[in-house]
């Protein structure tokens, strides 16, 4: 099979830009629900207040651009990728990341909001992060969405603390995108994925937290 060329790899990666941070993501999995016992129907379920609805679409606002950011990682990473194998499990990664995309986008407009303003910058900033991982070799770039998901693990899971107790919607969402994103640190980790030393990961953690705090907001 012939290889793309360096042009058509570019062509690819910049259409994927594109539509990451500005076409409508589209899932290829139905919206999570949580099981019936835990979720009312729509009828009964409870009305969340303003208040509520303003928690909840501050802290999807930020999922939102977390896996804006996610789609560029594993796009930057897919780039400069040297294995055929490698690059394969990025992207497959990243498409079920626009499910997550998709969920987040659907449920911010169903609170009557909106995604960050900046997702433009965190797209650009992630890519590069990513491309300048891969560039270390297979099995640091490996290693770096192990570590990446570990952490989103505990982002998600402060979320769900988080989260107005009669918001279901959201909470089914989160749920679902925490058990994808173990399975995708869990490949990445069978892959050969190495363990980063602990000045990135405490720079990856920070850099997590900036854009956390500003997306909140903007």
């Amino acid at each position: 099979m012939q290889s793309d060329s360096p042009l058509d790899t570019l062509i690819s990666a910049a259409d994927r830009a594109l539509r990451s941070v500005f076409a409508p993501a589209r899932a290829s999995r139905p919206m999570p629900t949580l099981a019936p016992a835990a979720e009312a129907p729509a009828t009964g379920a409870p009305a969340l207040s303003e208040v509520e609805k303003r928690t909840s679409a501050a802290l999807m606002r930020v999922n939102h651009a977390g896996e804006v950011a996610a789609q560029a990682l594993y796009h930057g990473q897919a780039l400069v990728a040297r294995s055929a194998a490698t690059r394969d499990l990025l992207l497959k990664a990243a498409r079920e990341e626009t499910d997550h995309l998709a969920w987040c986008e659907t449920r911010l407009k169903e609170l009557d909001s909106r995604p960050s303003l900046l997702n433009p910058f965190w797209y650009a900033g992630s890519f590069t992060i990513g491309a300048v991982a891969a560039l270390m070799g297979d099995r640091t770039s490996l290693g770096f969405v192990v570590e990446t998901e570990r952490q989103v693990e505990g982002h998600l899971d402060e979320h769900l603390a988080r989260l107005p107790a009669d918001d279901a919607r959201s909470r089914a969402i989160l749920q679902t995108m925490r058990a994808d994103e173990i399975a995708h640190g869990m490949s990445a980790k069978t892959a050969g994925g190495a363990e980063l030393p602990s000045p990135v990961r405490a720079l990856m953690r920070n850099t997590a937290r900036l854009m956390t705090a500003t997306a909140y907001w903007i």
